[in-house]
C-alpha cells in the first residue's frame, strides 16, 4: 500500500510544495550558471528508470559545455573536487547538492521519487549481474539509502546492494530516516568526492 499509493501521493504533495523553492533557486542560480560560460542552465541526463525505462533527468549544469565524459574503473561517473570540467559555480552547486533540485520536475512527471535508488546510466543495464537488476523494481530517487549514508564513498556495485537492501526494507519510517540523514549529509557536505570503500554490514540501520 505504501509503495504503490501513499509514497507516490507524498511525492506529489512534497514536490508541489517545493516547486516555488525551485523557481527561487532558478532565478538566483540560473543567470550565474549562464554568465559563467554562456551555456545552458540545465543539463538533461539519460538515466534508467523503473523497469529499465530510460528518461531524461534534470539537473542544474555544473560542468562546462561539451565537457568530455570521464568514468571510474567500475563504470560510474567520475567525481573530484579538482575536476577541470566543472565551472566555478558548478563546484558550489555540486557541494551543496543544489544541482539536484530540478529533479523535483522528474518527481512530478512520475519518472522519479523523492526517496529511492539513485538512477544509473542506460549503459549500466548491460553490466548488471545476479540480483542487481532488482534496483529497477521501483522509481529512482533524488536521494536514497546509498546517497544519504555514503554518497560517493563506496564503489558502484556496493551501492547497488544497498539499493536492494532499501527495496527489501522499504517503509515510510525508512524513508523519513533517509530524508533526515540526507539533510545532515548535505549540510555537513560529507562524502562528496571521497572514494574510500566501506563495508555493507557496519552501516545498516
Amino acid at each position: 500500500m505504501y509503495t504503490r499509493v501513499v509514497k507516490r501521493l507524498l511525492d506529489l504533495i512534497l514536490s508541489i510544495i517545493a516547486l516555488p523553492f525551485l523557481l527561487i533557486i532558478l532565478f538566483i542560480i540560473g543567470p550565474i550558471i549562464y554568465l559563467n560560460d554562456r551555456g545552458s542552465i540545465f543539463y538533461r541526463a539519460s538515466r534508467l528508470g523503473k523497469n529499465g525505462v530510460t528518461f531524461k533527468m534534470y539537473k542544474f549544469r555544473s560542468m562546462k559545455m561539451n565537457a568530455p565524459d570521464i568514468r571510474k574503473e567500475d563504470g560510474s561517473t567520475f567525481n573530484s573536487n579538482n575536476d577541470p570540467r566543472m565551472t566555478k559555480v558548478g563546484k558550489f552547486i555540486r557541494k551543496t547538492s543544489i544541482d539536484e533540485v530540478p529533479q523535483i520536475i522528474n518527481v512530478i512527471k512520475g519518472d522519479m521519487s523523492i526517496i529511492g535508488p539513485r538512477p544509473d546510466l542506460p549503459e549500466h543495464l548491460a553490466l548488471y549481474e545476479g540480483n542487481e537488476g532488482r534496483k529497477l523494481e521501483i522509481r529512482p530517487g533524488i536521494t536514497g539509502y546509498s546517497q544519504a549514508y555514503f554518497r560517493n564513498t563506496i564503489p558502484w556495485k556496493e551501492r547497488i546492494q544497498y539499493d536492494i537492501y532499501y527495496i527489501d526494507n522499504l517503509s515510510i519510517w525508512f524513508d523519513i530516516k533517509i530524508f533526515i540523514k540526507t539533510v545532515i549529509s548535505v549540510l555537513w557536505q560529507r562524502g562528496i568526492y571521497v572514494t574510500k570503500s566501506q563495508t555493507l554490514d557496519n552501516k545498516k540501520m
